[in-house]
């Protein structure tokens, strides 16, 4: 079987490039991805060349930069920060789509991500990574869902008033400190009332069962791996996974080398082949349908082997090399995405 890269329209389950933008400088920005620049893994020529054609945009709010706390945590953000850094990535996410002439569409339906694919636009959602932008009354949430908000994850790997992120910890389990909060309980509940899908990504093990418990809507990790062979804490274990496919939920592969590594490496020279490794374990453990990509491009270190955003026809290459064919291809690549986001929002 032919190892050439395959090119496969890809929706991808989560990138940074907001963040790495403004972190860059806020002028220009809009400019920077539009046109191309060097150094980040997602631009949109870069996008085209890749086959990517959409995926979950994160709002980030960056850390502090000091030391763990006593008990080993990342410390908390301040609100108002919080709050800066959200609108203004929220702002840009908006802008490029103003001045991208058609080139560049928010979604809130798949509907309307279908018919900007169609269109040649990449079709991007407003997703939220760590909601400490809001506080307990949750109005801000209502203001952000009308701005076009519909995926959020209620935790980064540090703790909120909501719940209690999993540290970045190798050989430990998400098994690190306290479920939900009140407050926490109370914003699941509006996510499924607003029909705002709920990301487990970075929520530890006790978090996890208290959504779990809570929440009407399908379980999705979007940019997680498997435990069982890398045993990083931010990691999905075989009970979470198991729930996912009970749920009909949705795990995607996360690119980054040390959420892949069995060491745990921060190793640029990861072969790609470990990546098909981790989507093999996925989807035995839960089924082709709730598998995808979840890339993390512009949030961790990727592999030197994939390089960047034009290195995604090289993996699914790969898997079609391992075994999968044209159809299971496309619901790693688009479909399971697809699929799970309409559950959720309609």
């Amino acid at each position: 079987m032919s190892e050439d890269p395959i090119h496969i329209p890809v929706f991808d389950g989560h990138n940074d490039i907001l963040s790495r933008l403004m972190g860059e400088g806020r002028v220009g920005a809009e400019a920077r991805f539009l046109n191309g620049q060097e150094g980040v893994h997602i631009d949109l020529p870069r996008a085209r060349q890749g086959g990517l054609v959409g995926g979950l945009c994160a709002v980030y709010v960056p850390g502090t930069g000091k030391a763990l706390d006593a008990n080993g945590d990342l410390p908390r953000v301040d609100r108002q920060s919080a709050l800066d850094h959200t609108i203004a990535q929220a702002a840009l996410l908006r802008r490029i789509e103003a001045q991208s002439e058609g080139a560049f569409t928010v979604c809130t339906s798949v509907a309307e991500i279908r018919t900007a694919i169609e269109y040649g636009s990449f079709a991007a959602v407003f997703h939220i990574e760590g909601i400490e932008a809001a506080g307990p009354d949750l109005d801000l949430l209502h203001v952000l869902h009308a701005a076009g908000l519909r995926t959020l994850g209620p935790v980064w790997s540090r703790p909120n008033i909501f719940a209690h992120g999993a540290p970045f910890r190798f050989g430990h389990g998400p098994d690190i400190g306290p479920g939900l909060t009140e407050a926490g309980r109370d914003l699941i509940r509006l996510c499924n009332r607003l029909k705002i899908m709920i990301d487990l990504s970075h929520m530890n093990d006790a978090g996890f069962w208290d959504v779990a418990k809570i929440s009407d809507a399908p379980l999705v990790a979007s940019h997680s791996n498997a435990f069982a062979i890398c045993s990083h804490s931010r990691n999905a274990t075989d009970r979470q996974l198991d729930a996912i496919r009970e749920t009909s939920g949705l795990i995607g592969l996360n690119f980054g080398v040390k959420f892949l590594h069995p060491e745990g490496k921060a190793d640029a020279e990861t072969d790609i082949s470990m990546m098909v490794r981790h989507i093999d374990y996925l989807v035995e453990r839960v089924g082709i349908d709730h598998v995808a990509l979840g890339s993390d491009f512009d949030g961790t270190l990727i592999s030197n082997r994939m390089g960047d955003v034009t290195g995604l026809p090289r993996l699914l290459g790969a898997l079609q090399v391992a075994g999968y064919d044209n159809e299971a291809l496309m619901k790693i690549a688009h479909g399971n995405w697809f699929s799970l986001l309409e559950r959720t929002w309609s």
